[in-house]
């Protein structure tokens, strides 16, 4: 059975939005539910900034639909340091922050790298093994965005894979785009949206990552993806998001890829 593929945006809250992507005159309060009557996911960046309460985490659970999902971007502090291995405390404040009270609305966690930080074989290692499979009884999935090119190489694919951790692939960016498989799902973040595209992207590149994300979805099928190794051909759930580009097209290309998806 293909897996299932999610689409959406980053935040749910940007002015340029009003009017163009939300209503006129729809309420601020009532954006996400909108942007949740619209996409299938959302990436949330407010996590990565600062720490969030388990009473806004519940809020976000009763304000969407049941299929909704949200993908947490870790807490920069983090990921943000010399020795990753040092991150411990780091990661268990923001997973006792309550991010298990979006129940199963809780989609992956991108922990992002900043692009100055080179790959050190043990000091990853060790930070992967930080990642916990569970939370409060509730599995988690783990996605690590790796934006320096030292990172592109087999040895950290095999890392990954050994913990069931998925690699971001970046896509229409300068960061190194990895789209090995190295768990059971994809984690896509396109970054390529132009300002003189109605829809962000052409048709032609909109066409293209929506057969990306179905070809993912079934496990066969070209992407015309560079990769360190061969495919595996295995089925796996997708979670693409527009990200960075012309901001103010994202929800725009968004809900394009998802109207070619459902009509497939």
């Amino acid at each position: 059975m293909p897996g299932k593929i999610r689409i959406g945006v980053g935040g749910w809250t940007f002015d340029p939005w009003k009017g163009a992507f939300y209503p006129e005159g729809l309420p601020a309060r009532r954006e996400l539910e909108y942007m949740a009557s619209v996409m299938s996911a959302v990436e949330v960046n407010g996590t990565y900034y600062r720490t969030q309460t388990p009473d806004t985490f519940s809020k976000w659970h009763d304000e969407t639909p049941d299929d909704f999902v949200f993908a947490l971007k870790a807490p920069r502090y983090a990921t943000n340091r010399r020795v990753l291995a040092e991150a411990g405390e780091s990661i268990r404040r923001f997973l006792d922050s309550g991010i298990t009270r979006l129940r199963a609305k809780l989609g992956p966690i991108n922990w992002q790298f900043l692009p100055t930080k080179t790959f050190d074989p043990v000091d990853f290692a060790a930070f992967l093994d930080l990642l916990p499979a569970e939370e409060d009884g509730r599995p988690l999935r783990h996605a690590v965005e790796l934006r320096h090119p030292s990172f592109a190489v087999p040895e950290v694919l095999e890392l990954c894979r050994a913990r069931g951790v998925a690699i971001v692939c970046a896509g229409d960016s300068d960061y190194p785009q990895i789209a090995d498989a190295t768990a059971p799902l994809v984690y896509a973040r396109i970054m390529g949206t132009r300002a003189d595209h109605p829809l962000g992207y052409r048709e032609a590149d909109l066409d293209r990552w929506a057969d990306r994300a179905r070809a993912w979805a079934a496990g066969k099928g070209r992407d015309g993806l560079p990769r360190l190794e061969k495919p595996d051909r295995k089925a796996r759930d997708v979670f693409l998001f527009v990200i960075s580009g012309a901001k103010e097209r994202n929800p725009l290309a968004a809900r394009a890829l998802i109207q070619r998806i459902e009509g497939a």
